[in-house]
């Protein structure tokens, strides 16, 4: 598991902040999924307040996967915090938990990842992609945070 982030994280452009994201997020609030998106909803670290990002949620191997394409950002130090959050499409609302991925385990997460969404956040992958080595994918494996989610404990 990765224990020290990234000193630097790469911040999304205009466009990506104030159209797609914007776009992703207010389709998925009313139901549509786009390439497996969700808003996710996590309670801030510091303030306990709820914050919400739009996120693509992988499916490989019967398992599901958050994979944080820009690095270290506040959603992955919440998440980590608090140790789950809630996956909304439209009026769905999933609690869950999760697992953090240890770097050496992340290579065909990274990899599944960029195959289905690499046109989309290819740009925060320093040129690895969806054919790139293991060795290349464990290298850049601890800018990039993997949580396996897990299924919300029962109250």
């Amino acid at each position: 598991m990765s224990t020290t982030p990234a000193a630097h994280v790469i911040k999304p452009g205009w466009f990506t902040v104030n159209v797609v994201n914007r776009s992703v997020a207010w389709l998925t609030r009313r139901g549509v999924s786009v390439w497996g998106s969700r808003v996710l909803a996590v309670k801030g670290r510091k303030s306990g307040a709820w914050r919400t990002t739009p996120v693509n949620v992988l499916t490989l191997d019967g398992e599901r996967y958050l994979v944080a394409p820009r690095g270290h950002v506040q959603w992955t130090r919440n998440i980590r915090a608090v140790g789950g959050g809630e996956l909304h499409l439209g009026k769905h609302v999933e609690p869950f938990t999760v697992t953090e991925v240890g770097d050496d385990a992340k290579a065909d997460v990274l990899r599944a990842y960029l195959k289905r969404w690499k046109a989309e956040v290819g740009v925060f992958f320093a040129g690895v992609g969806p054919d790139s080595t293991d060795e290349e994918l464990r290298a850049i494996a601890p800018k990039h945070p993997v949580f396996r989610i897990d299924a919300a404990p029962h109250a």
